[in-house]
């Protein structure tokens, strides 16, 4: 009897792959560590090969297991594409994100769920928390990842940010002036939490840049024009939090949460799969 690969086990071994781990790959599927760990012995045991090297500390692919990659990928892209069929339009996931949220997990995450499925369309929009919540309770939206706001209720919280104050390592901090800064325009949550910190803390500031995304704000801060208030998961490494050796008022933690109203099981394991990306990086961080 001829043996036959099964989707769902090489599914778990692709996010297995992917996200180096086997709780993160349990979270994207919505199952436990146990079942993905069983998952891969059975398709090593089919294989007969040593797909995966298991330690307490990381999950690394065999020199096997990588070659297998894009052998699964391809089994995984034939699969949708037999079970789509030419009259099936794309399923279409719209997901916004917060720009102070989006962080440099975005690429991976883009390629895991091309991973997962080659026909789930993604339309994602970056933008202000307040400005992705709206459009989602307005249903132009499936799915957001925001920055916690106020006294909003529900989601599932993916990370909790911890803000600095970063400039570039060749920024000198005018004397007997106002602290120049780089932010986001209104109504970025980010901007007012710095202005209210400065202002508790009684140090004048002065707008030095507004940028209309976080990338321009970065931009501005690495150029040595100001100094910005960001997560120190999207901070990237030209940049150094000057806030303690200035002196500077803390500017604590912030949830970033995920909202979604998806019912389709496609967009639900591509939500699990967002999910455990976040969940990953910060980890990794």
């Amino acid at each position: 009897m001829n043996a036959t690969l099964d989707i769902a086990t090489v599914q778990a071994f692709l996010l297995v792959a992917d996200l180096q781990s086997f709780t993160r790959a349990a979270e994207a599927l919505g199952t436990t560590q146990a079942a993905v760990s069983l998952k891969l012995q059975r398709l090593e045991t089919l294989l007969r090969k040593r797909l995966v090297e298991r330690s307490p500390r990381a999950v690394k692919l065999t020199a096997e297991g990588a070659a297998f990659v894009p052998r699964a990928r391809a089994l995984m892209d034939a699969h949708d594409s037999a079970l789509s069929g030419e009259a099936q339009t794309a399923q279409l996931l719209s997901l916004g994100i917060s720009d102070h949220a989006a962080g440099p997990e975005l690429v991976p995450l883009l390629e895991r769920l091309h991973a997962m499925s080659s026909q789930l369309t993604l339309a994602v929009t970056i933008g202000f928390s307040r400005e992705m919540l709206d459009a989602y309770d307005k249903g132009r939206l499936d799915a957001v990842i925001v920055r916690q706001e106020g006294s909003r209720r529900g989601g599932e919280k993916l990370v909790e940010d911890e803000f600095g104050w970063f400039a570039s390592r060749r920024f000198t901090v005018p004397k007997g002036e106002a602290l120049p800064l780089a932010t986001l325009a209104p109504p970025c949550g980010v901007r007012a939490m710095a202005a209210r910190a400065l202002e508790k803390a009684g140090i004048p500031s002065r707008e030095r840049f507004v940028g209309g995304g976080v990338t321009a704000v970065v931009a501005a801060a690495l150029a040595g024009l100001a100094i910005a208030p960001l997560a120190r998961r999207i901070a990237p490494p030209g940049l150094i939090d000057i806030g303690p050796a200035q002196k500077l008022p803390k500017l604590g933690a912030s949830k970033v949460m995920l909202h979604a109203k998806v019912s389709d099981p496609a967009k639900l394991a591509a939500l699990r799969t967002v999910a455990a990306t976040f969940r990953s990086a910060a980890a990794a961080a």
